[in-house]
């Protein structure tokens, strides 16, 4: 049994896969010491995340109407890294997918072009044996004329 070659793409993707984790705790540290990373990038995603689950969670309790207090700040840059970090990996897991899918639609597209080569020439093929066995047979045609045409010998 032959084994395939090592899918050397696969261990490519698992491996980014495996270094977004760090990159985007990087991230979160990054976004945490920035004042301007954090009031413009993680605080209004945060905001806007923290509002969306407390009025889903009101509206299943029932309370129609009850207003919902934003986060204080650092509990909002925690949880708008925590969301930016949770993007990042998301992102690039996404992105090993979309790789993935075009390479595996690349493999695809590949060998039905050489299914396709492979039926073209077979058809070739078929024509040039269909053309040989008519002129085989027109031959065959002619010989059995001139066979017919010679006079038979007569018995004495």
């Amino acid at each position: 049994m032959v084994v395939g070659a090592f899918p050397l793409a696969k261990l490519l993707y698992l491996g980014v896969r495996q270094m977004s984790k760090p990159v985007a705790n990087r991230i979160k540290a990054g976004a945490r010491r920035s004042e301007f990373f954090k009031n413009y990038v993680c605080l209004p995603p945060a905001q806007l995340y923290h509002w969306i689950e407390m009025r889903t969670k009101m509206r299943i309790m029932g309370f129609r109407g009850a207003t919902i207090k934003p986060l204080n700040e650092d509990a909002a840059a925690e949880l708008g890294a925590e969301l930016l970090g949770e993007t990042v990996v998301f992102l690039i897991g996404g992105g090993c997918m979309v790789l993935e899918y075009s390479r595996q639609a690349a493999n695809s597209r590949r060998k039905e072009d050489e299914l396709n080569a492979t039926i073209t020439s077979l058809q070739t093929q078929i024509a040039e044996l269909a053309l040989t066995t008519e002129t085989l047979d027109a031959q065959l045609r002619e010989f059995n004329r001139q066979i017919l045409s010679f006079p038979l010998p007569s018995k004495k």
